[in-house]
């Protein structure tokens, strides 16, 4: 058995390490580090509560909106109101629009990349992808980038900026749109429907939106020329369906709310079906985390660093339901959505993979896209963007949304009219969590195990691969 240490990784948010045991080129054990402490939840204790609207977005500058959301969240639970109906629509553009540039970056600048790796060499598709995809030098991201940053163009017609606006709020967002924003916002989204069909897809997203079995997927595959059937041509040539098999259990919050509905629902998926969530059924488990021992349900747990704890070796805490981790992304949403073609290959493979992992973050961008479009026609120009209403001097309230990468929590507690404990879980959290009291890895812990990584141990690309998957936001694990 040998013992090797992985990282730090580029390509992903923040620090990363990961401690590989090693037997006969196969991963028998991994431990994932969170290497980094922030501090966030003390910097925000003690606060006026519209103080979170400010600081936590800048828990990350990638998924500053899925974190400025969750805020707001959380602040109009704690008064029990409800947002203007035009603050919800213009609040689920910004969001999907952040979400669909972090699915298009991890795709072209963060995964894509890694099949350009010598350790390819000679395999069929080697030389067109190094010419595609290699990080610099290859094709794909001059034709990517204006896309995203024409995205990124949503923020500033909603929110005024990107990232940490201060537009998202409990009773909707601060600024109307008009008929002349509409218009631009409409034809931003027709260049992003564009580039989805002429570069990542090849085909028109009604074909995408209209897969619902494998053989779907493969007749797309054989007459796409995008480069969505380029990475399907490459996982199946590595039988990436076979690589990084999570815990079979998905979660999601639930995203893109409105007052009585939401675009994807809630609920806990496994291979026997979906079932509904309970919040209160939440951990969160310290036993090899860098905190000292503190109640488990988020709303009473402290957030103490204790960087020479015994046996920890992450700064990310263990979060479970009924004991259990659970996995968390676009392949959860669409699981427990019922997303007919994600899960039969989840039902298929025996879990999630690799593989099915990236399908759903492509899937779930058409699936985005034409959203959108939905939501900018419902607007109705006239009416308030926002309502407003008082905060209580004592309450505490969760606010659940889903990031890019899965469901992010934010769970506060006011007391005498300041915060008296904010408690945050993030997507990766779940998916990146150590081992908790009982022994049980994390989603990603799991996922390595059995990995082949033959004699390039910790250099293996299916390594790489593994744990890009996931998408890692280290910044926002560790607050």
């Amino acid at each position: 058995m040998t013992r090797v240490i992985a990282g730090p990784f580029n390509r992903v948010e923040g620090d990363l390490e990961v401690a590989l045991d090693i037997q006969d080129g196969v991963i028998a054990r991994a431990e994932v580090t969170t290497t980094l402490y922030r501090g966030f939840e003390a910097i925000l204790a003690g606060r006026p509560p519209s103080d979170a609207l400010v600081i936590a977005p800048r828990i990350c500058g990638i998924c500053s909106v899925s974190q400025s959301i969750a805020a707001a969240t959380a602040l109009r639970n704690l008064a029990g109101g409800r947002a203007a109906p035009n603050g919800y629509l213009a609040a689920n553009l910004a969001h999907a629009a952040e979400n669909i540039a972090d699915h298009l970056t991890h795709f072209y600048l963060f995964f894509m990349p890694d099949f350009a790796r010598v350790e390819y060499a000679g395999r069929a598709w080697f030389e067109p992808t190094v010419e595609r995809f290699k990080a610099v030098s290859g094709h794909a991201s001059p034709e990517y980038l204006p896309a995203r940053r024409r995205l990124l163009e949503i923020m500033g017609l909603i929110a005024g900026k990107w990232p940490h606006s201060l537009a998202f709020q409990p009773g909707g967002v601060t600024k109307a749109i008009d008929i002349g924003e509409r218009v631009r916002l409409a034809g931003i989204l027709a260049d992003t429907q564009v580039f989805l069909e002429q570069t990542l897809f090849g085909v028109s997203l009604d074909d995408i939106l209209s897969m619902q079995t494998e053989e779907d997927l493969d007749a797309f595959r054989a007459k796409a020329s995008g480069d969505f059937g380029a990475f399907l041509d490459i996982a199946d040539d590595l039988a990436l369906r076979n690589l990084g098999r999570g815990p079979c259990l998905l979660l999601s919050y639930g995203a893109y709310h409105q007052a009585e509905a939401s675009l994807f629902p809630a609920g806990i998926a496994g291979l026997g079906g979906v079932t509904s969530f309970d919040g209160s059924r939440i951990s969160e488990d310290v036993a090899f985390s860098w905190f000292s021992d503190t109640a488990e349900t988020p709303f009473e747990a402290e957030t103490t660093p204790d960087a020479h704890k015994s046996g920890a070796y992450s700064w990310a805490k263990a979060p479970r339901i009924d004991g259990k981790p659970m996995e968390t992304g676009a392949a959860a949403r669409l699981t427990v959505a019922g997303h007919p073609l994600i899960t039969a290959l989840i039902a298929r493979d025996g879990g999630t993979s690799v593989r099915t992992r990236v399908i759903a973050r492509l899937v779930e961008t058409a699936i985005l896209v034409h959203a959108m479009q939905g939501w900018l026609r419902e607007l109705r120009l006239k009416e308030a963007f926002s309502t407003h209403f008082a905060l209580p001097d004592d309450a505490r309230a969760a606010g659940l949304v889903e990031a890019a990468r899965g469901a992010l929590g934010h769970w506060v507690t006011l007391t005498n009219g300041k915060i008296e404990r904010y408690q945050i879980i993030a997507p990766t959290t779940w998916n990146f969590s150590p081992r908790d009291r009982t022994g049980l890895a994390g989603p990603l812990e799991q996922a390595l195990e059995g990995v082949e990584t033959g004699a390039l141990g910790a250099k293996s690309a299916a390594l790489q691969h593994v744990i890009r998957s996931f998408d890692p936001c280290m910044v926002c694990t560790a607050h």
